[in-house]
């Protein structure tokens, strides 16, 4: 398991890597940190590109991932091969970056980057499978001309995925350590009071170009150096190979411990088959830093033997109670993006469990039979990568489908059906969804049906803040005063409260109908007047206090932060009036014209009985 790099693979090897490669590589990553730029500094000033949209988001897909894979490959993919493959990659990025637009319906934000608003860049999810879609993909074709054969043999597939994914992390840790080094020159300038170093890293005409020339600089001489890379996965492998057994004992006692517990704890906690996913994940890639390329099946320890193979077996069992954990959602609450994209990635688990269970009752030879799973598998994730971001498979057109099937059938009702999830969660198949069903006229619950659907139309976040507005009417049903028998003046609840400044800071009852509030009663001045002490019934430790001014309007004019109202005997004396005013600890200080106040340390003897959480 153990290789030494000679003084031969240390050196360049001229015959491979030449000055013109060298060239090209460092080339090509100016030209892409300047295109990247160019695109940023459109988005940022709402120019062309940006303002066409799709051609923004093929643009941005295409200078995102094509360069890397033409850098990687030069030197390793003959001419003609290689423009053959950035072609087909340029084209999978137009394909996957106009369909992500099309299909989230030109829905405008406020840029993030600051000024004005532009139309969705393609989505971070699309970007993260994009990327380690590549990355198989690309493997595959490095190993493939390796070996000058459509389908390589198993050690290049392993030496090419493993040398390429430790190019990349080492890479990004280049890059990391750059900026790092760079930040502290600034601050050692910033102590002698000169900022031009700050100045200049927060230039995004500076930091862009500089971070991509510098991972493609780092790129390049990993490439050139493949004995230190092949040192570095080497030494990997070994260490990570000995979590195994660990992984191994783990996961089979909680197996074990399954008949014993039932599944129903499993079930409680609402996230069983991502966790159970995640875990087959972990198993997977540890049994393969065991069995590497396959020809190290001699050399690898028993403990390590045993461990693997015994994974192999273990990972039926586990992705098996993650489908039926997934069947058992999706037969209650139907199907959702989320889902969709679980079941994908199970699709691409059973293959592997299927396949190593194969590799593992295999006697003559130590999971021979992982290398053919591995390739298979390979291909699949691919395709399914592929369906999932076209309309073949997208999750929002699959889930919204099956979400409409079940409020048309009866399984679940209109008035507990999610129209919130077409709206936010369906992309441009939900958004029509909802356009069809508010003219909808038929069936027995068809005006709510409409009502619901326009009110999810109207909506601009899905955390409902832009929903109906509350009113004197609501606010007088939502909020619950004590103590018990006094009422909110006429005047606070009638007043118009999404018009002040500091409206993110009120409490949600005020703004927002369905939402709960207490108020207290209390004068904190002692002048006779009553403030009022609001705050929301899931918000436990601030109260906003509003007071009565001198033109008849109530303002916010403080808080109270730290209350621990999560206790039952403050919660309990709060609602009985049992409070009082008392003087502060610590006087407020005047600086600079700001009013500065101490708030008391919480007290390690306030014991409390929790009160439990509104649901």
């Amino acid at each position: 398991m153990h290789t030494t790099a000679t003084d031969e693979e240390l050196s360049i090897p001229k015959a491979i890597v030449t000055d013109r490669v060298a060239r090209l590589r460092l080339l090509t990553g100016v030209l892409q940190g300047l295109v990247l730029y160019a695109l940023y500094f459109s988005l940022k000033s709402a120019s062309w590109p940006a303002t066409n949209v799709y051609l923004f988001a093929t643009l941005a897909l295409i200078f995102l991932f094509v360069p890397v894979l033409f850098i990687s490959g030069l030197g390793h993919l003959e001419s003609r091969r290689i423009w053959i493959w950035m072609v087909v990659a340029a084209l999978i990025c137009a394909v996957l970056g106009i369909y992500d637009i099309w299909r989230i319906g030109f829905i405008e934000g406020r840029s993030w980057l600051g000024g004005g608003t532009f139309k969705r860049m393609p989505s971070g999810l699309l970007l993260f499978f994009a990327a380690a879609g590549f990355y198989i993909a690309h493997a595959l074709v490095l190993a493939a001309a390796k070996d000058q054969r459509r389908i390589a043999r198993y050690p290049s597939y392993f030496e090419s995925a493993w040398q390429l994914l430790i190019q990349i992390k080492l890479s990004a840790l280049f890059v990391g350590v750059l900026w790092l080094i760079l930040w502290l020159g600034a601050t050692l300038f910033m102590l002698v009071k000169l900022n031009f170093l700050q100045k200049l890293l927060e230039q995004s005409w500076f930091a862009i170009p500089v971070t991509v020339f510098a991972f493609s600089t780092a790129l390049h001489i990993t490439d050139v150096r493949p004995g230190i890379v092949r040192g570095i996965r080497s030494l990997l492998l070994v260490l990570m190979s000995w979590l195994l057994p660990i992984t191994t004992l783990i996961v089979g006692g909680f197996l074990i411990s399954l008949p014993f517990t039932g599944l129903e704890p499993l079930w409680a906690t609402r996230h069983a088959t991502s966790v159970l996913l995640g875990s087959t994940a972990v198993l997977v890639v540890l049994i393969n830093t065991a069995f590497q390329s396959g020809e190290v099946g001699k050399e690898v320890a028993r403990v390590l033997r045993v461990s693997a193979r015994l994974a192999c077996v273990l990972l039926l069992p586990m992705t098996l109670i993650a489908i039926y954990s997934l069947t058992l959602r999706v037969q209650q609450y139907g199907w959702t993006s989320d889902r969709v994209i679980a079941a994908a990635c199970l699709l691409v688990a059973i293959s592997y469990a299927c396949g190593y269970l194969w590799a593992a009752v295999e006697r003559d030879a130590w999971l021979a039979r992982i290398a053919p799973t591995n390739v298979l598998t390979a291909f699949l994730t691919l395709a399914v990568l592929l369906a999932m971001f076209t309309p073949i498979a997208d999750p929002a057109r699959l889930s919204v489908a099956n979400q409409l099937a079940r409020l048309e059938t009866g399984k679940v009702s209109a008035a507990q059906f999610d129209f919130d999830f077409l709206r936010f969660e369906g992309a441009r198949y939900g958004n029509d969804a909802l356009q069809k069903l508010k003219v909808q006229t038929t069936g027995t619950d068809a005006e709510l049906i409409r009502k619901r659907a326009e009110a999810a139309l109207q909506k601009k976040n899905k955390w409902n803040k832009d929903g109906p507005a509350a009113n004197a009417q609501t606010r007088a049903d939502s909020i619950t005063v004590w103590p018990k028998g006094a009422s909110l003046p006429a005047a606070f609840l009638t007043q118009n409260w999404t018009d002040s400044n500091s409206n993110y800071m009120l409490p949600e009852c005020l703004k927002r109908q369905d939402q709960k509030c207490n108020a207290y009663l209390l004068d904190l001045t002692g002048d006779g007047k009553a403030e009022i002490l609001l705050k929301n019934t899931q918000d436990y430790g601030r109260l906003v206090v509003f007071s009565l001014e001198s033109d008849g309007k109530w303002s916010a004019s403080g808080t109270i932060d730290g209350l621990n109202a999560g206790c039952k005997d403050v919660a309990q004396a709060l609602e009985d009036g049992s409070y009082r005013a008392v003087p502060p600890m610590f006087q407020d200080m005047e600086v600079a014209g700001q009013r500065l106040h101490v708030q008391p340390w919480p007290s390690e003897r306030s014991k409390c009985e929790r009160v439990a959480k509104p649901k």
